[in-house]
């Protein structure tokens, strides 16, 4: 470790390996607090790598007043769905069960596009190796994303609304059985059937681009037939509780397949304790996506792609953001999607003032990086070798942060979407 210290690795020598940490299978949470707001935090100075032990409670007496706190307000969808295969030049009734994860609304310009999981990003969404199709690995992550259209859109192409084009990339299990122009059908647990769905373009590692028929209420029957895609380190079917655990208390645009987990923590007293301490609280929106949960395929850091992802910065955050830069304020994100996305927003600005906007990022974070936003960061504890651990080591330190994740190992912490949180600042 010392002569890591005294000769740290430079940005382009560093490796996926060098992130890595020991992490006992039995700290990684399978369930919620017993109450919301009751985790354990981990308190680290980010200048002097300094950590102390204490609750998520005490979060709202560790900000300054005029502190501007970010919050990412994405809803999950239950968007893992269940399916039957049917051959439709035979005409069989359905057969197989297949799973499929919704992971983006597609625009019907956007066809032959790279798909996510594509040889560019260099990861495989299910875990499986370079030539894995069955998919038989763990389940990863991806993230349908709706934009408000209320906002300017800015980026390489307007996503096509999922009510009107009822056209989805998925990921399907077992992949290697569904092939192009087969018709799925997703029954409820009645066997009604509620949905049906054409696949007309096949990926890799089970990605397949899926035309829904149109139904009145899309997103209403996902609420009734989907389930909660629970990340694959949670060794448990979804429960109708993880419908309100796995949700912030301030969601309410939905579009993600994951949670932002740091604000599964917050309750409204706590909000409102920060509020009364004078922080101001301001949303953003990024629906979180195989960017950030695909694992890496890569060894160099430097060869790392992420996929994209899709965001909305209100005209009222813009101005919040613009006022606490310009009177000297901190800015204190709350996960991780909120950093990369106020930190994207400020590398398109290019020290202009921000405004108000939706767009995709595929900013991809890691030491070297020059933060122009971000003060403060509250945050969950991460797998090892994952650009999460990168980012959260680009903005303390990778031997920092490293030493900061082996106390919380030593202190039996519980890791990941479920498990405590810390506060670096």
């Amino acid at each position: 470790m010392k002569d890591m210290l005294e000769n740290p690795k430079t940005t382009t020598d560093l490796r996926v390996s060098d992130f890595d940490f020991d992490l006992p299978e039995e700290l990684i949470a399978q369930q919620p607090p017993a109450e919301r707001g009751q985790s354990r935090m981990l308190v680290m100075d980010r200048a002097t790598g300094a950590v102390r032990d204490g609750q998520f409670a005490e979060f709202p007496s560790l900000l300054r007043p005029g502190d501007l706190l970010v919050l990412n307000d994405t809803r999950v969808i239950p968007a893992r769905l269940y399916a039957q295969r049917t051959l439709i030049r035979e005409r069989e009734k359905p057969t197989g069960r297949i799973e499929v994860l919704l992971t983006e609304p597609m625009a019907p310009q956007t066809l032959g596009a790279p798909a996510p999981g594509s040889p560019r990003t260099k990861t495989c969404p299910w875990g499986g190796g370079p030539d894995s199709e069955t998919g038989d690995n763990t389940n990863s992550l991806g993230a349908p994303s709706i934009p408000r259209s209320s906002a300017e859109w800015v980026g390489d192409r307007e996503p096509h609304p999922a009510a009107r084009g009822n056209l989805w990339r998925a990921l399907v299990k077992p992949g290697r059985k569904v092939a192009i122009g087969e018709r799925l059908v997703f029954p409820s647990p009645s066997g009604e059937i509620m949905l049906k769905a054409e696949v007309i373009e096949r990926g890799q590692f089970g990605d397949r681009l899926l035309q829904f028929e149109p139904v009145e209420d899309f997103f209403g029957v996902l609420e009734r037939i989907g389930h909660v895609p629970l990340p694959p380190y949670i060794h448990r079917n979804d429960a109708d509780t993880d419908r309100e655990r796995y949700q912030t208390v301030y969601s309410r645009e939905r579009g993600s397949v994951a949670a932002p987990t740091a604000g599964l923590h917050f309750t409204p007293e706590i909000l409102s304790a920060a509020k009364a301490h004078g922080v101001e609280i301001a949303r953003l929106t990024l629906h979180v996506g195989l960017g950030t949960f695909a694992p890496l395929r890569v060894e160099r850091v430097d060869e790392i792609h992420l996929h994209r992802e899709r965001y909305t910065l209100s005209d009222a955050t813009a101005d919040a953001l613009n006022r606490s830069v310009s009177e000297g304020r901190r800015i204190v994100a709350v996960g991780t999607t909120v950093v990369r996305t106020l930190e994207h927003c400020a590398q398109q600005a290019n020290g202009a003032p921000l405004e108000g906007h939706s767009g995709v990022t595929e900013i991809f974070i890691s030491p070297g990086f020059q933060f122009r936003l971000v003060g403060g960061l509250l945050t969950n504890f991460h797998l090892p070798q994952s650009s999460l651990i990168m980012l959260v080591s680009a903005f303390a330190g990778r031997e920092k942060v490293l030493a900061a994740y082996r106390h919380a190992v030593e202190e039996k912490y519980h890791f990941f979407s479920y498990g405590d949180c810390m506060f670096l600042a």
